[in-house]
């Protein structure tokens, strides 16, 4: 059975977090919790909180071992752009746009459910 979990509005740019979801990608609930617990990088917490959720809802909800749930996938997509302006020389403006993004991840307790 494939359970899921979302994290939306995330500080942190789709680009940088996807080297994180990538790292944990098809592994076990146990062993992703333990690599993100020790990533230097920045999106690793909000990951990790995202992977434990999806984890607790397979638990609570529907009744799975929390020991058996692979992560079939996770992904980091686009969300907002917070739009601003930087000045420059010459009386000009540069923009700056700061990125946030949303993980979703979806666990399962049967390998085999990626092709579903």
């Amino acid at each position: 059975m494939q359970v899921r979990a979302i994290a939306k509005d995330i500080g942190i740019p789709p680009r940088k977090m996807r080297l994180v979801t990538n790292a944990v990608k098809g592994l076990r609930v146990n062993e992703a919790l333990a690599i993100l617990q020790f990533l230097p990088n920045a999106g690793a917490t909000p990951v990790r909180k995202v992977v434990a959720s999806a984890a607790a809802n397979a638990e609570n909800n529907y009744n799975l071992n929390p020991d058996d749930l692979y992560i079939l996938n996770i992904v980091a997509d686009d969300s907002f752009r917070i739009k601003r302006v930087k000045p420059r020389s010459h009386g000009r403006a540069a923009r700056i746009l700061r990125r946030f993004c949303h993980v979703t991840v979806v666990v399962s307790d049967d390998p085999s459910d990626a092709g579903r």
